[in-house]
């Protein structure tokens, strides 16, 4: 598996897509199969997502724990060259290798304070956590719950012990999703020295949610218009509107030019900021960066 990271690029075509593949592995190991796709193709190099997983699965590569524990393994300095999200998301695969096991929280010594009544570790957060991997790699029409169990380990029926539906499983992942950023955005907004210092910490936590958080994080970002489920999209839209609503009241009291159409000026931004998981290579900008950069720009596009 750490030679699979390693491997040079070779002079043909294929070999030249195998390559970036895994260049991408060890770059940024959190990307799924459709973002790898992707970005390839922004590089002028055609693949499936399909086929990006079935290069995964030659190098024992197919899901983002492999790919962390690989990186780990080939640096030798084991999770110390993991940032500190990388560090979560291989901890949560190690429990979702537990709940295979059969074990517990009492298994490997549990939360400090833990449940002692041998209860599986987190079962219902692991699964939210796998859902928004797969909902995030493979859209929610081809994801199943089927798909969602095997990847943690369960049958079937344990899924569906917590949520009785994929559509309440999808709808937890983004309830839960919207609360956590929510919470994190007003946090940040608040400590804002005018409204263009309150924008920009804002869009700061919601570039570092999408590019350095949890699955849960992501999704809640650049997954929304990736189902064409109208009912759907429309159980989620009031979660998505508490969440705008914050960036309504920070746009609306920005000091701008007359004229200035704010409601464009909120989509333009949130547009740019959601997609940024495209074209994100960790090292090159920080989050925070991107979003201080972004900010700039539109506050001289509409200053005058």
């Amino acid at each position: 598996m750490n030679q699979a990271l390693s491997r040079t690029p070779a002079p043909d075509d294929n070999r030249d897509v195998e390559s970036r593949i895994l260049e991408l592995a060890r770059s940024e190991p959190e990307l799924g199969q459709a973002a790898v796709a992707e970005r390839l193709r922004l590089d002028g190099l055609q693949i499936s997502a399909s086929g990006v997983r079935y290069i995964w699965q030659k190098h024992g590569l197919e899901t983002a724990v492999k790919r962390l524990q690989a990186l780990a393994d080939e640096a030798g300095d084991g999770v110390e060259v993991l940032t500190e999200n990388q560090r979560r998301l291989l901890e949560r695969g190690e429990l979702s290798a537990r709940l295979a096991r059969g074990e517990t929280a009492n298994d490997s010594g549990g939360e400090p304070g833990g449940d002692s009544g041998g209860e599986p570790v987190e079962r219902r957060q692991v699964i939210l956590t796998a859902a928004a991997e797969l909902f995030s790699e493979q859209g929610y029409d081809r994801s199943s719950i089927r798909d969602i169990a095997r990847k943690v380990g369960l049958l079937p029926g344990s899924v569906y012990h917590y949520f009785p539906s994929k559509d309440e499983l999808y709808l937890a992942v983004h309830r839960e999703g919207f609360q956590r950023v929510l919470g994190r955005v007003k946090a940040a907004a608040e400590e804002g020295s005018d409204p263009w210092d309150r924008l920009r910490r804002a869009c700061e936590v919601h570039v570092s949610g999408i590019v350095e958080g949890s699955p849960i994080d992501r999704i809640t970002g650049h997954s929304l218009s990736f189902t064409g489920n109208q009912e759907l999209l429309a159980k989620i839209q009031p979660y998505r509107e508490a969440y705008e609503e914050v960036f309504r009241d920070l746009i609306k009291a920005l000091p701008v030019a007359p004229g200035t159409d704010r409601t464009l000026l909120r989509l333009f931004l949130l547009g740019g900021m959601n997609w940024i998981y495209l074209w994100y290579r960790e090292g090159r900008r920080s989050p925070r960066d991107i979003a201080d950069a972004m900010v700039e720009m539109v506050r001289r596009g509409v200053t005058g």
